[in-house]
């Protein structure tokens, strides 16, 4: 009896350890996690607490406002000429993502369901381009879209072409659309074209209903970086006529210095499309994220 009641005590004592540890080590991870999001957060607290002071408060060392200045908002949308500068995001960002998806699908479908020679050599090639930096390519886009406005009837520089159509073949999301189709078993496809359907209205009717989940993962980081574009729009424009509002955020630095407190305004205004797309979209995206479309 007394060893039965020893043996009780053993064990109870091993587990109550255990889940010492356990809690020890679980609190570890979360105070680390913790620790990642407030500093993954705090760059946007201190935007929209900036964009609510004053110019004298934003210049100083303060994080958050005595006192809010909502109007803010509205000097940034005014001076900074924000409408013109939205409606011109809108378009770019419009005809890039439905140029990219557009040719990323039929590229994509090419590579995963139809037998061509050369076709993992040339989507080997493709992958290899990954690696190279993006801003090495920027002369040679530069070149060849100023070639391409004086050779052909229209207009490249300073205008819709220049700042969409280098955009819309996306070798990353032919490689995430690529993967995906590859796992679409092939007696969906068998079953197709006893029905009559080719490769065309296999691809309409059955790959892409099926494809949801990584094409809105397309959608968010197309618009994404549609959206954000300041490098290349700089350098392929030279009037406000087609600069996207990334741009109209320089309007805000002068002579005299930067008025951070619009900037910021600003800044906040810019990243609400971007949070409402992916608000609409999460579902889907964080679904292809677990998923993992990339395997095949």
């Amino acid at each position: 009896m007394a060893d039965r009641k020893a043996h009780i005590f053993r064990d109870g004592g091993e587990s109550k350890g255990l889940s010492v540890r356990k809690l020890m080590r679980n609190a570890g991870t979360y105070a680390i996690l913790t620790l990642g999001a407030l500093i993954a957060v705090a760059p946007f607290i201190w935007m929209i607490s900036t964009s609510l002071m004053s110019i004298g408060e934003a210049q100083g060392v303060r994080f958050f406002p005595t006192e809010i200045h909502l109007e803010n908002y509205l000097l940034a949308w005014k001076e900074a000429q924000f409408a013109e500068y939205f409606i011109n995001s809108v378009q770019i960002t419009a005809i890039t993502l439905a140029g990219q998806l557009t040719f990323s699908v039929l590229a994509a479908y090419a590579f995963a369901r139809i037998d061509f020679p050369g076709r993992d050599l040339i989507f080997g090639v493709l992958l290899s381009t990954l690696m190279i930096p993006a801003m090495v390519i920027i002369i040679p886009n530069f070149l060849t879209v100023t070639w391409l406005g004086r050779i052909g009837p229209i207009k490249w520089i300073n205008n819709w072409p220049a700042l969409t159509i280098p955009f819309m073949g996306s070798i990353f999301s032919i490689f995430l659309l690529r993967q995906f189709f590859a796992q679409i078993p092939d007696e969906l496809f068998d079953a197709a074209q006893m029905d009559g359907a080719g490769h065309f209205r296999f691809l309409l009717t059955v790959v892409i209903p099926l494809a949801k989940a990584p094409l809105m993962v397309i959608v968010v980081l197309s618009f994404m970086g549609a959206w954000n574009a300041l490098a290349w729009p700089l350098l392929v424009t030279n009037s406000p006529d087609w600069r996207p509002i990334a741009v109209g955020l320089l309007n805000f630095v002068d002579e005299a210095g930067q008025m951070l407190n619009l900037m910021m305004a600003g800044a906040v205004i810019t990243i609400i499309p971007i949070l409402l797309i992916y608000f609409f979209t999460q579902k889907q995206f964080t679904e292809s994220i677990a998923r993992s479309g990339l395997k095949g």
